[in-house]
């Protein structure tokens, strides 16, 4: 099964400063590329668990006893690892977004390449798809989704299009939405502002910012004193949140302060933000958009 090469593997497994036989957490497992690096660089005595919504992930586990798979969403992470008797561990590896596997599956609906059902569920067994949030949700709902997630000033139009066109009709598949929505998008901008259109409802699907705030909250309590998290981002949304994660242990606002003036956060910023090399993007055009936080544990 195709899974893109993990990006910045290298930086990302470097930033987690791996003792061998400290006990790590890949939320992200998808191809297990950045799993298979981590295991390298642990002893006999170290540990490593993952983790992936997506059942398709399962055919890349690794036969290795120091490693577990788990099929469940990161948001649980405190959870699942509880089950497994670990309270605390040594670093956490994320590299969120859409694995390639997933874009080139035609019929999980994805990408906008492929005529596809709506769906576009990293978990199949979720029952919101791309199908219910295009036919069901209402124009203002619509038009928020359009504005928070990609950022688009003519959402206003594009949901009043899409509420006009289903009444007619069910927008069944990705040809149906692209050949409505496209006469009404920027020229020569058209695919690039799709690819925007399906970001944000794959984003509201899979409720990837709710999930991303639960995961990151989790990471206080479970990371020991000096452990590490390691974090890629694609968007600037998902970016935005671990920055300020990292800086002030919020979302939004501003932290309290002592009387001293000092402020309390979990973690501390390690190095300033990774991007990756013109090489890698050349041989990988996935790390494009990539952005890598690592943080430490105070």
């Amino acid at each position: 099964m195709e899974y893109h090469n993990p990006v910045l593997l290298k930086e990302s497994v470097d930033g987690l400063n791996i003792k061998p036989d400290g006990v790590y957490v890949d939320v992200t497992f998808g191809g297990g590329g950045h799993s298979r690096e981590i295991l390298k660089r642990l002893g006999e005595h170290g540990k490593l668990f993952a983790f992936d919504q997506d059942t398709d992930a399962l055919q890349n586990k690794i036969e290795d006893p120091r490693f577990t798979l788990i099929n469940e969403n990161f948001r649980f992470l405190k959870r699942f690892l509880r089950f497994y008797g670990v309270k605390k561990v040594d670093g956490i590896l994320g590299d969120f977004g859409v694995s390639s596997h997933q874009f080139n599956e035609a019929e999980r609906g994805f990408s906008t390449r492929f005529n596809a059902k709506l769906d576009m569920r990293m978990d199949q067994s979720n029952s919101l798809s791309a199908y219910q949030v295009i036919n069901e949700y209402d124009e203002e709902q619509l038009k928020s989704l359009f504005y928070q997630y990609a950022d688009l000033k003519n959402a206003p139009k594009l949901a009043r299009i899409i509420v006009s066109e289903r009444k007619n009709k069910p927008i069944e598949n990705s040809e149906d939405l692209n050949e409505l929505l496209k006469p009404h998008l920027f020229k020569g901008k058209e695919n690039k502002i799709l690819a925007q259109i399906y970001q944000a409802i794959r984003i509201e699907v899979n409720q990837e910012i709710e999930v991303l705030k639960e995961f990151l909250l989790q990471t206080e309590d479970l990371v020991e004193k000096n452990g590490r998290i390691s974090l890629i981002s694609y968007h600037s949304l998902e970016d935005r949140l671990v920055k300020r994660y990292i800086r002030s242990g919020l979302f939004e606002g501003e932290p309290e302060k002592d009387f001293y003036g000092n402020i309390s956060v979990p973690f501390k910023k390690v190095g300033g933000l990774i991007v990756p090399s013109k090489q890698e993007i050349s041989e990988n055009n996935r790390a494009r958009s990539a952005k890598l936080r690592i943080a430490k544990k105070l």
